[in-house]
Order: C-alpha cells, then structure tokens, then sequence
C-alpha cells in the first residue's frame, strides 16, 4: 500500500482561480468554523487560502513550496503545530510562520517564536489584525532580501525557491513537488554522500526507517529529468553508501 508521503503532491491550487502572486496562504486549523471565518476574510482580502484540518496534512501541503505564508495553530490533531514549524524550518523550508493559538502565556508565545515561528497571535483575534499581521510578514522579504535565501546553485544546477522552479545550465526542468525537495536537499549538500537513511528521515520525515526502494524510485525520476543522456551526469550512486551531486564547486 502506498502512504500519503509516497504520492507526489498535487497542486493545492488546481481547483481554484489563478492565485494571487504573492498572496498564497496555507491555513492549518481543526475547527471548522474558525477555518471557514478565515478563510472567507481573507479570500475578501485578496488572499488565496487552502485549508488542512491536521498537523500531518498542513505539514505535507507546506513541504510542497507552493505557500507565500502560513497560519498555523497550536493544538492540532495527528501532529502538534510546533512539531510542524519544528519539521519546516529542519526541511530548511523557510515560508513565513504566523501561529496562531489560545495558548496566550509569555512562555506559549517564546515557545511559538523559538520554534521558528515569525509571528504569534492569540486566540480571539480580530480578523483585521489577523490580516495586518500576514501583509507585514508579506513585506519582509522585499525589505530585506538579504534575510531569506531565495536562489541555490551547485554546478550547472540552479534553483530559484520562490518560484520553484529549476534549470540546468540553459535548461529548464520540470519538476513534481517532491523532485524539488529532493534535488533540493542535493543541492545544499554539493560532492556529499546521502545515505538513504538521510533521504528518507530529511526529505519524507519518516521517524523510522522503513524497508522501500522509494528513495531508489524518486532518484531514477530526478536523475532522467536533471541527467538526460547528451549530458555530463551529476547524480551519482555511490555503491553501498547512497547517492551523491557531483558538481564543480567554484
């Protein structure tokens, strides 16, 4: 049987109009009315809102990069919200964090901000400042470009991680959600050995390690998207060790 984390991530705006650039939001809230309140005010707002129920969901729609900010509470069923900001900012996953909770005490607050969260809003809230908070963490990185990495490179590869998009020298490559968390875990760590192991626990976040060649599978898709025949190979398996980005480092 195949498991949620072995499913290519769908595009979590395919059933909605042309979201705004710039205004994507990832709601990750259990009740049902406080979601639905939300998502109305901020879709009148100019904001584009996809909703998950659970902290599991809210984690995998997050890994996908399709989100400019993310509202995440704090009790969630399945996963605890900080576990995700915690799994997020490990997965160098670095989309703006407002939590949101009715845990109101200054250690719930620095717990939030601690764990990587950017902002930190109780419950209740008005819905206006709810929104104020969201476009100021919007503007931050036009502010200060310098506070968040946008474009990785290693070799020919070059990633731009706004846009999610990937090019090979003069080469675009067209790559599923997450065949760019993969190559982008690659990229980070250029000319290094990732064991299995690594992959399955940084990339898919099991919190065991289970016997799957999915690992094997991902790599055979990324290596004929990235590695086509007419070009020098750069993703490498390393006999009885894993896999490596083999690249010119300048």
């Amino acid at each position: 049987m195949t498991s949620s984390s072995d499913r290519p991530i769908e595009d979590p705006f395919a059933s909605q109009p042309p979201a705004a650039p710039g205004r994507r939001v990832l709601l990750v809230e259990d009740d049902a009315r406080i979601a639905q309140d939300v998502t109305e005010e901020l879709s009148l707002r100019g904001f584009t809102v996809v909703h998950a129920a659970t902290g599991s969901a809210g984690l995998e729609l997050a890994l996908s990069g399709c989100f400019d900010v993310l509202v995440l509470d704090r009790l969630l069923p399945e996963l605890d919200g900080l576990a995700v900001l915690e799994r997020l900012r490990a997965a160098s996953v670095n989309t703006p964090v407002l939590v949101l909770s009715a845990l109101s005490a200054v250690d719930d607050r620095v717990g939030g901000l601690k764990a990587g969260g950017d902002d930190y809003l109780t419950k209740p809230f008005a819905m206006e400042e709810l929104a104020a908070r969201l476009d100021a963490l919007l503007r931050r990185p036009a502010d200060n470009p310098s506070t968040r990495e946008t474009v990785l490179r290693a070799g020919p590869i070059e990633m731009d991680l706004i846009e999610r998009s990937v090019r090979r020298a003069h080469r675009t490559v067209d790559l599923l959600p997450r065949e760019f968390r993969l190559l982008e875990y690659m990229v980070r760590r250029p000319n290094q050995v990732l064991t299995r192991d690594m992959l399955l626990e940084d990339v898919w976040h099991y919190r065991f390690i289970p016997q799957t060649n999915l690992v094997d599978v991902h790599i055979g898709k990324l290596r004929r998207k990235i590695d086509p025949p007419d070009e020098i190979p750069l993703i490498q398996s390393i006999r009885g060790a894993g896999f490596m980005l083999r690249v010119e480092v300048d």
